[in-house]
């Protein structure tokens, strides 16, 4: 499927500076737009970036149908783009629109678009280590009419940011003893943009208690843990890898998967259970608690260095960690190509995109 592109006439690229890139707060040139209509997606295209108009009555205002993906791009040491597990991503966005009653999007029509935007905007990838070119599917409802019932009518876009590390510090969790993320039933497996939304007044709170982020737990005793913020969390103690498991109120978070995959093959046990806050104290007293880390797409690997249980501090030092920078570096290495891909999760973007003259 090929895809119609309009240029920019004057790229914003030259006035960029690589080593000084907040993050989701400067888009690249161009976006991916394709609308569905009458029970189809249109054709899909590569436009300028530029605003949208909206009706007031339309109902993702109202209602909240909006969903969304994240992933990276990163520059192979020859120059070429490289993309990620973008599979997974495909798996995952059309999980989360069967959830949100939304239309599914072909894997074809994905990847192209996907493919075709990184190429023609590959000079916005950043070279500096531990950055990316952060890419940002996402569908929203576009009917205009007041009353709760799905759309008939979507719009799915991509654009990409060039972006730094997201945690380029230890992150400290503070965790949740009356806010709740999600529970079974809900919408916690998919990542919609109310799950966000109702994430920020606790994470507010914890800011203004001295934490980074709010360390979830389940919604009926607060005893079991869930996720951080932006990220799925993992906890190695006395060696053993220990991650709360997928029980539908958790994102199925695809570095997550990947980490799983890595450790596997070190040889460390993993453990994919419920985990209590319990279990987490027992093993800090008795010193077998060794690191703690988030993992996801932004983030990539995050150190943990402090955890609040209420009054219970949980002091930690990540410069002692070795199985966290041994992930990281791992990772960062598929994505320069330094390392070999035994997995097929990286993918080489060749001459996708082709502008006529």
């Amino acid at each position: 499927m090929s895809i119609s592109i309009q240029q920019v006439q004057h790229s914003r690229l030259s006035g960029i500076d690589f080593n000084n890139l907040p993050f989701g707060k400067i888009c690249s040139d161009h976006m991916f737009v394709m609308d569905y209509v009458d029970g189809a997606w249109q054709e899909g295209k590569i436009v300028p970036l530029s605003n949208f108009s909206i009706h007031p009555a339309n109902l993702t205002l109202h209602y909240g149908q909006s969903i969304f993906e994240g992933m990276k791009a990163s520059i192979h040491n020859d120059g070429t783009p490289l993309l990620f597990r973008l599979d997974k991503h495909v798996e995952r966005i059309n999980a989360s629109a069967d959830r949100m009653c939304m239309p599914q999007i072909s894997s074809e029509t994905f990847c192209n678009a996907i493919e075709t935007l990184v190429d023609l905007d590959k000079g916005w990838i950043p070279p500096t280590d531990g950055s990316a070119l952060y890419i940002r599917p996402y569908m929203f409802a576009t009917d205009e009419f007041i009353g709760v019932r799905p759309s008939e009518t979507y719009k799915f876009v991509i654009f990409t940011c060039p972006v730094g590390p997201y945690y380029a510090a230890p992150v400290s969790l503070l965790a949740a003893e009356k806010y709740v993320r999600a529970c079974d039933g809900g919408v916690g497996e998919a990542k919609t943009a109310g799950n966000y939304a109702a994430s920020l007044y606790p994470a507010k709170e914890a800011k203004e208690k001295g934490y980074d982020q709010v360390m979830w737990m389940d919604p009926v005793e607060f005893k079991y843990i869930q996720e951080v913020g932006t990220m799925n969390i993992f906890f190695i103690m006395d060696g053993k890898a220990y991650t709360p498991d997928l029980n539908g109120a958790i994102l199925k978070g695809i570095t997550r998967d990947s980490v799983i995959t890595i450790l596997k093959e070190k040889g460390v046990e993993i453990v994919e259970a419920p985990l209590s806050k319990d279990q987490v104290l027992a093993a800090h007293r008795e010193g077998k608690l060794q690191e703690v880390f988030g993992t996801g797409t932004a983030a990539v690997v995050s150190y943990v260095n402090k955890i609040a249980f209420g009054e219970t501090i949980i002091d930690l030092d990540p410069d002692n960690y070795i199985l966290g920078p041994y992930l990281k570096n791992y990772i960062a290495d598929l994505r320069s190509g330094d390392r070999e891909d035994n997995h097929g999760w990286v993918q080489r973007v060749l001459d996708k995109a082709t502008v006529p003259v």
